[in-house]
């Protein structure tokens, strides 16, 4: 429930985008043959809307050429009437010259990358009828199938030789279904479950994710083998990750990869994955973290082979545990710890080419900034600074090229000098939309708590902000509950388009937020009644003080622990808010325990099940439920929740706006029967805007 969003998010868009017609030469037909490019907009204002936010190009897929003179980029583009997006492939110089879309087709091109000669470019497409491997010319001309993988793939990467590939694939002969069972019985669509983790997020545990190894001579994959035979286990683990989870060693001769060998009741209650080591040349398998009991995952070989970096939790069952920076010397056998005394995460690794140094992203004090490690010393730079987000990191040669984004601004790709941090601008996909737009002022604001400690506020204001002038304010409420409230874009919860609604957004880093250090992080855990929420209130206490501030138009909104806070405020406030908006929110901690399925996360942050009643951190827990006060409802109540959202169940939405009904207080339902723990489909995402800012408009204005 962290930054881990953006990967599932990025699936969703592949499966969205390769929807093919059942009926040939229908309607449906010519429409999935349609190329979706950059939508022609006729704005009426400067003003977002959630048409413009969804008009919006959004950038992908970044990697540097072989010899470090092009980039390679992906954008994904939607469709509002078509209610689907597309992903188109780009190339450009290391300088951001000559940039060039290189794919023009309705299929959309996906995990794209360099071969490594650099004179073909490799991506999955479902242009075939099944999502398998293609290549091109640099140019986009040639293209052409290379591995015909029965069922399809779901992402691959070359060797660094070039003669073999690594590829990912549902194994779905490992399940037994009742027509193995009962074959018999051949139109039944019963389910046989005996034990946990039968579904996850948003699936049911009808397949498992294995690593495949396969020759390729140029032209075709051949003698495929499945590296995890007969292996109840995935890789990548799901639902989140994908093919960062295994890395090449330079020589070509080995991989590594993540992967969580544990199943059922002890995968429900475990976060402890491990890294392994599989020789091509012997087919052995080794465990090379064994005896690390956290989440070790983002394995990346050094350029000369001698060393191995990954991120590693040290806590088994604590999915928000610090992540650490290791590095495993092969020569020696030893494990360095490099960020013992770096009181932050290290994300997104990346190796100098001289293999001395390590580039990584972190967060800190609310913004997700480029540092560097020095191999040999274990000193740690920060490289750059500002009000912004990197997402990712790359080498170019004698420059970084990383993504970054901030709230008034989607991602781009910058070149980074790597000494000083200054940032250019290379890529320029939204340049023109954004030239049309005012952007609310977004400012740094430093709040007291109750406890004395200084938190930081973001306040984002409307566009055109007079401060003689009144405006509603929404109190920001995150999810996670351990999520950074940094400067991500975010297209639902995008402070710019609720700012342009006409509101101050106030954003608090509220206890149990990353960025902060581990013991303000950390303090949620077992206290989720209690300083967080009082952290919430202080924020928009003190902003509301503000004589630009109605102080009678005051809203509060948030999704998953964001709607859970907006349950729990809503029997809490004492008639401060105006109005509420809560998105798959948690109101019943004793159903979520039992119906939800990472038993890990509960058993962590809630302290255990609320049968156990000598368990005292749990016993607190669940007396800060919020059906729990649910007798001091009074306040109007938007809910938001949808059927396939396996972490906290669409029970939890409609027990609340039962409740609210039932206590004669205005409540609106928006359930979804097809989306998951977010909202991903075009349309169902201006719905919810439009529910959303409707609901808002009537009670705050």
């Amino acid at each position: 429930m962290k930054k881990l969003i953006l990967l599932l998010s990025a699936t969703c868009m592949i499966i969205i985008s390769c929807d093919f017609p059942k009926n040939p030469g229908s309607k449906a037909d010519a429409e999935s043959k349609k190329i979706i490019g950059k939508p022609e907009l006729n704005l009426k204002s400067d003003l977002m809307t959630p048409e413009v936010l969804w008009a919006f190009g959004r950038v992908n897929d970044v990697s540097v050429s072989p010899d470090k003179k092009y980039i390679l980029f992906s954008v994904i583009y939607y469709d509002i009437p078509m209610n689907k997006g597309n992903r188109e492939l780009y190339t450009m110089t290391i300088e951001g010259k000559d940039k060039k879309q290189i794919t023009h087709t309705p299929f959309g091109e996906n995990n794209a990358l360099w071969r490594p000669d650099g004179k073909k470019i490799g991506f999955i497409t479902s242009e075939s009828g099944s999502t398998q491997i293609w290549e091109m010319n640099v140019d986009g001309s040639g293209r052409k199938q290379i591995s015909d993988v029965k069922d399809g793939i779901t992402g691959f990467k070359y060797s660094p030789d070039g003669k073999k590939i690594v590829y990912t694939k549902e194994v779905s002969e490992l399940v037994k279904t009742v027509k193995d069972a009962y074959p018999d019985l051949p139109k039944s669509d019963g389910r046989i479950i005996t034990d946990l983790m039968y579904r996850h997020w948003d699936t049911w545990t009808d397949s498992y994710s294995h690593v495949f190894i396969a020759d390729y001579d140029g032209d075709e994959l051949s003698n495929d083998v499945d590296i995890m035979k007969d292996e109840k286990f995935d890789c990548p683990n799901k639902p989140f990750n994908g093919m960062e989870s295994i890395a090449w060693s330079p020589d070509s001769k080995k991989i590594v990869y993540s992967c969580v060998k544990k199943k059922g009741k002890e995968y429900a209650l475990s976060t402890n994955s491990d890294l392994y080591l599989y020789d091509i040349d012997k087919k052995t398998t080794e465990n090379i973290t064994k005896g690390m009991m956290g989440y070790e995952n983002q394995p990346v070989f050094s350029p000369d082979g001698k060393m191995l970096a990954w991120g590693s939790m040290e806590r088994d069952g604590y999915e928000a545990d610090k992540i650490r920076l290791f590095v495993l010397d092969f020569a020696k056998n030893t494990k360095t710890y490099f960020t013992k005394d770096f009181d932050q995460n290290a994300e997104n690794l990346c190796w100098s080419d001289d293999s001395k140094s390590i580039y990584f992203i972190s967060d800190w004090h609310a913004t997700e900034e480029i540092y560097k490690l020095n191999i040999e010393t274990g000193v740690i730079n920060k490289i750059t600074s500002g009000i912004h987000d990197y997402v990712s990191v790359n080498v170019g040669g004698d420059k970084l090229i990383a993504e970054m984004n901030s709230m008034s601004k989607p991602r781009e790709i910058y070149s980074v000098n790597p000494v000083n941090g200054v940032a250019s601008e290379l890529s320029f996909v939204n340049k023109e939309l954004m030239g049309k737009l005012a952007m609310g002022e977004v400012k740094e604001r430093w709040v007291k708590t109750t406890d004395n400690k200084q938190m930081l506020v973001w306040v984002i204001y409307p566009p055109h902000f007079d401060k003689n002038k009144k405006y509603p304010a929404l109190l920001f409420c995150q999810g996670g509950p351990q999520g950074t409230v940094s400067q991500n874009w975010h297209y639902r919860w995008n402070m710019q388009l609720m700012a342009a609604g006409g509101y101050i957004i106030v954003a608090p880093n509220r206890r149990g937020l990353p960025g902060f250090g581990q013991e303000w992080l950390e303090q949620i855990s077992g206290d989720y009644g209690g300083q967080n929420m009082k952290d919430l209130l202080s924020a928009i206490d003190d902003v509301a003080k503000e004589p630009y501030v109605n102080k009678k138009g005051l809203g509060a909104v948030g999704a998953s622990y964001g709607g859970y806070s907006v349950f729990w405020l809503a029997g809490n406030h004492n008639k401060r808010f105006n109005a509420f908006v809560a998105h798959d929110g948690i109101l019943n901690f004793e159903a979520q325990y039992l119906q939800t399925e990472e038993m890990w996360f509960e058993n962590w942050d809630i302290g255990g099940p609320f049968w156990d009643k000598e368990n005292k951190t749990a016993q607190k827990s669940y007396a800060s439920s919020p059906h729990k006060f649910i007798k001091n409802w009074d306040t109007p109540i938007l809910v938001i929740h949808s059927e396939n959202d396996y972490r906290i169940t669409v029970d939890q939405g409609m027990q609340a706006f039962n409740a609210a009904v039932l206590k004669g207080i205005p409540a609106e339902l928006l359930y979804y029967p097809s989306e998951n723990h977010w909202v991903l489909r075009p349309q169902n995402a201006i719905l919810w805007q439009r529910e959303f800012f409707g609901w808002l408009d009537k009670w705050l204005k």
